[in-house]
C-alpha cells in the first residue's frame, strides 16, 4: 500500500476539524489520500482516515509520517530548515558537467567567490561537485576529485556558506567534511564506495539519498519499472532502512527520487507529478531537475543553455508538492519565483 497526498487546499482556515491536514509541517495542505494496492487506486479523505486505513500499520506509518514536521538540521553555527522550499546551489568544478563544465576547473578562487555569490542570491545550500555524472562521464581519480573540490570547500566555509559535496566515493567525503562541507549529497546512495556509509554514519553529518537503478555503474542503467512512482519509493524505503540500520539517524537523511537517473521521459513526468508519495518516507526530499534533458524533450530540443523556463516551472512544481530542497542553476530567477510562490501560500494561508 502507498499512499499520495492529493486535493491541495490553499487554507485550512474555515474548514471542518481534521478535514485538511499540513504536509510534512511545510506551506501546503491536503485533504485526500489517493491509495494505490497494487493496480488499484482509489482516493480517501483524510477527514475518513481512521475508518477506512486505519486498521493497516503501513497505512498508518506513512500517515504519521505525512503529518510530521522535519526537524531542521543543525550543523555547527548553520541551520538548515524544512517549513518552506530553500534552493541548492549547483557549482561543478569539472571540465565535462552537461551544464557548467569548464567554468571553473582550475581555479578554486573565482569558484568560492561564485558560490559565494549564489549564497548572496538566495542559496541555503552551495551544492560542490568534482565529478560529472552525466552519462557517459569518465571516473575521475579519488585524488583529483578532492584537488579540485576541498579547495574551494574550504573558502566558502570560511566565507560563511553551508556546503554539500556531490560525491560517490568515501575519500571525497572525508576530505570534504574535514574542509568545512556540512552535507554529503551521494547520487549513488552511500552503494558506489564501501567505506561510504561508515564514513557518513561516523561523522554523523546529514546525507542525501539519490535512487539509482544501478549506483555501481554510474545510475544511468534502464530498468523495466512496473509503477516508476512506488519502485523507486520501495528502493528508497528499503535503502533509507539500510543506512539508518547503519547508524545515521533517519532525522539526517534526505531523500531524491532521481530525476533523470535510469529513467525515460515518461517515468520522470511520472515522479514529478507524484512527488508528494515520497513525503510518506518521514524525510525531507530533495528535487534537481535543473536543466535536465527532459526540458528539452519536451521544449523542441532546447540546448542546455535555453531551460530556464522549464527548469522554473519544475522547481515551482516541486513547491507545490511541499519539496524542501531544489537544487538549480538559475539561482537568482529560482529564488525570485520561490519568493512569490511563497507571497501566494502566505496571503492564502491567511483565508
Amino acid at each position: 500500500m502507498h499512499l499520495r497526498p492529493i486535493q491541495f487546499v490553499d487554507t485550512p482556515v474555515g474548514l471542518e476539524d481534521g478535514s485538511a491536514l499540513r504536509l510534512a509541517g511545510g506551506m501546503q495542505w491536503f485533504s485526500a489520500y489517493e491509495v494505490r494496492e497494487g493496480t488499484s487506486r482509489r482516493i480517501v479523505p483524510v477527514a475518513r482516515f481512521a475508518q477506512e486505513l486505519g486498521g493497516s500499520p503501513r497505512a498508518e506509518a506513512q500517515h504519521a509520517a505525512f503529518t510530521a514536521p522535519r526537524a531542521p538540521w543543525v550543523m555547527g553555527s548553520r541551520t538548515l530548515r524544512f517549513d518552506q522550499p530553500q534552493v541548492a546551489a549547483i557549482l561543478n568544478v569539472t571540465p565535462d558537467s552537461f551544464s557548467d563544465g569548464g567554468k571553473h576547473v582550475g581555479d578554486p578562487g573565482a569558484a568560492a567567490d561564485s558560490g559565494m555569490a549564489m549564497a548572496a542570491m538566495g542559496a541555503s545550500v552551495i551544492d560542490m561537485g568534482g565529478e560529472s555524472t552525466r552519462p557517459g562521464a569518465a571516473i575521475v581519480w579519488e585524488g583529483d576529485e578532492i584537488a579540485r573540490t576541498a579547495p574551494v570547500i574550504e573558502r566558502l566555509a570560511r566565507g560563511g556558506a553551508l556546503v554539500s559535496i556531490d560525491t560517490r566515493k568515501a575519500a571525497v567525503m572525508e576530505a570534504a567534511l574535514a574542509a568545512g562541507a556540512g552535507i554529503v549529497n551521494d547520487v549513488a546512495a552511500l552503494l558506489w564506495d564501501d567505506r561510504a556509509l561508515e564514513v557518513v554514519a561516523k561523522a554523523g553529518c546529514p546525507v542525501i539519498l539519490m535512487h539509482s537503478p544501478d549506483p555501481d555503474k554510474g545510475g544511468h542503467g534502464r530498468v523495466g519499472y512496473g509503477d516508476v512512482l512506488t519502485d523507486v519509493f520501495d528502493w528508497l524505503e528499503a535503502r533509507v532502512a539500510a543506512v539508518v540500520a547503519a547508524g545515521v539517524d533517519r532525522s539526517r537523511i534526505m531523500v531524491d527520487p532521481g530525476i533523470g537517473f535510469g529513467k525515460s521521459l515518461a517515468d520522470n513526468l511520472a515522479l514529478i507529478n507524484g512527488l508528494a508519495l515520497f513525503h510518506g518516507l518521514g524525510c525531507p526530499i530533495m528535487l534537481g531537475a535543473s536543466r535536465k534533458r527532459m526540458i528539452g524533450a519536451l521544449s523542441n530540443e532546447a540546448p542546455v543553455d535555453a531551460r530556464l523556463g522549464g527548469s522554473l516551472a519544475l522547481a515551482l512544481k516541486g513547491a507545490e508538492a511541499g519539496v524542501q530542497l531544489i537544487r538549480v542553476h538559475d539561482v537568482a530567477e529560482t529564488v525570485q519565483a520561490l519568493h512569490v510562490w511563497r507571497g501566494l501560500r502566505d496571503r492564502a494561508l491567511m483565508g
